[in-house]
């Protein structure tokens, strides 16, 4: 049949006992007629050869002519064989409203309120094909936070007193320059009716008869009740507060403060929070990432055609800038991780599962940088912070070099910070929140909220399977210059304090366990990133 991208290369190569150099691809993918070229290239390799070279390809190229109506060129050209009479890509209405789109499918200016998916994606149809042409010397990817091999925890009590210890000291640290806090054994001995500011991690949380709030604060000396009243400007602030998070208040203490039996009556209350002023890196060039996420390999619902046409778009013009591919989890959809699923798997085996989204990955263009990260069905322990895989899933999945690392993971592209985190907190946060603040319809609003936490992952013994380390693995020190998530299956972005915030939907259709609990996924789209004006553009392929 004809060879209709370097996608349809890869797998006629595979098919014939073949695997090629992306630079090998690139080449046959440029030829006149692909089909001729493949042959030759197939007919003239060594006996003893599993991997063609782009030596062999440039030099069978050059030598062999089939015939006087079909020559072979190595030109950067688009060859004139039937792709010439494929549609391009056309702009078309999105999947719902939100917030508002520029002509050129640009995100815009926003702020924290902003809404997600934006009245209009662009819907790719089969497009046209090209030679993609990077600069490869201009690259860099740099990981950061990586547990991956550095794992201690041994599960005793003093791993998680020190995993504690070291959160609240790394964001006690950032509210301190915005307070003059005191630790709690100090403001208990402090004479009533004076003012004070304490940074403590929440231990608990309630209501009194009177509808006001009770806060009890923790920190490294001991614990101090504060008491929010319900008509305080800031008392909605309270909706999102979550156990083991840190935070800072300030206020006035009760006047029996001195006997044992005080209270701080708050004035104030600080996130860690990203500053107001934050203004992110962009790169020096213009290149374009893609952000995927929740691929699903081994489901019977997930979108082999969509993939295909995602991978097949990735080759043309219009997606040469595409240089790095950024994969935020779940590459397969796992075997026993929810009830009944054997029913809804269409391969069975894990290995086989990692092997097929191999073969997958081989239809995206060889020159892409590829890097991923584990999610809750990929096979690496549940708890987070997640290491990545092991040795013998990495050898499978080392197409094109494909680098991993563990969840979550901060990745420097060319000078912007992205910080990559497959997502399970956000069941949490949307469990726990308001729905104006956090939902699935607007997964990028619960990403905020962690965001201001400056913790992926605050609240421990939920629906989040947290390990105890030497180290939190989950706080933001730094600010990313972007933030990309996954999981609940859902398309949203938005900008908060200037700073990306994207999850990035599926390619896995709605299965029976996702209708059994009312989620519907946004499948098969794709969020294209320019890393040097960290605007944004979706590009829908179901």
């Amino acid at each position: 049949m004809p060879l209709e991208t370097p996608a349809r290369i890869v797998s006629e190569l595979t098919s014939r006992g073949y695997n090629a150099d992306r630079e090998a691809v690139t080449l046959l993918a440029g030829a006149d007629d692909p089909n001729a070229a493949l042959e030759a290239v197939v007919e003239h390799a060594p006996d003893d050869a599993l991997k063609l070279s782009a030596d062999h390809v440039e030099r069978v190229l050059a030598e062999y002519t089939p015939d006087e109506n079909t020559t072979v060129s190595t030109g950067g050209q688009n060859g004139n064989s039937s792709q010439g009479e494929t549609d391009s890509a056309e702009e078309t209405k999105g999947v719902r409203n939100g917030g508002e789109r520029s002509d050129s499918g640009d995100l815009g200016e926003t702020d924290e309120n902003s809404e997600g998916i934006g009245e209009d994606v662009i819907d790719v149809s089969r497009p046209d094909e090209s030679v993609r042409d990077p600069d490869l010397d201009a690259r860099s990817l740099d990981v950061l936070g990586d547990v991956t091999g550095e794992s201690t925890g041994t599960g005793e009590y003093e791993d998680f007193v020190s995993v504690f210890q070291d959160r609240f000291e790394r964001l006690s640290k950032q509210l301190r320059s915005r307070v003059n806090a005191r630790p709690t054994s100090v403001v208990q001995e402090m004479p009533g009716g004076g003012e004070t500011a304490i940074v403590g991690m929440i231990s608990d949380i309630r209501s009194t008869a009177s509808g006001h709030w009770l806060i009890e604060l923790e920190d490294t000396s001991g614990t101090y009740p504060c008491l929010v009243m319900k008509d305080r400007e800031f008392a909605d602030a309270v909706d999102e507060l979550l156990f083991d998070e840190v935070i800072a208040v300030e206020g006035t203490l009760s006047d029996d403060n001195g006997d044992g039996d005080g209270i701080m009556f708050v004035d104030s209350l600080y996130f860690p929070d990203v500053p107001r002023t934050y203004e992110p890196s962009t790169a020096d060039r213009h290149v374009q990432a893609a952000l995927i996420s929740d691929v699903h390999v081994g489901s019977q619902e997930f979108m082999a055609d969509a993939w295909s046409r995602f991978a097949d778009w990735l080759h043309t013009p219009e997606a040469e800038r595409v240089e790095y591919l950024l994969v935020a989890g779940d590459m397969v959809e796992g075997v026993g991780v929810y009830p009944n699923q054997d029913d809804e798997l269409d391969i069975i085996d894990i290995y086989d599962q990692y092997e097929q989204f191999s073969e997958y990955l081989k239809e995206v263009p060889g020159d892409m940088e590829v890097l991923m990260i584990p999610g809750n069905h990929d096979a690496v322990r549940l708890a987070e912070p997640q290491p990545g895989f092991d040795e013998e899933l990495r050898d499978i999945m080392s197409v094109h070099d494909a680098r991993i690392s563990g969840n979550p993971s901060t990745v420097t592209v060319e000078g912007v910070d992205i910080l990559m985190y497959h997502g399970v907190s956000l069941d949490e946060v949307i469990a726990e929140l308001p729905d104006e603040k956090a939902n699935y319809d607007e997964p990028h609003k619960a990403m905020y909220q962690l965001l201001k936490k400056r913790h992926v992952a605050p609240q421990f013994g939920g629906k989040t399977r947290l390990a105890p380390e030497e180290k939190d693995y989950l706080v933001m020190d730094d600010v990313p210059d972007v933030f990309h998530t996954g999981h609940v299956h859902k398309l949203g972005w938005g900008k908060y304090h200037n700073v990306l915030a994207v999850n990035s939907g599926c390619w896995q259709a709605q299965t029976a366990f996702q209708k059994s609990v009312n989620i519907d996924p946004d499948a098969g789209f794709a969020p294209i990133l320019d890393l040097d004006t960290l605007d944004m553009t979706v590009r829908q392929f179901s």
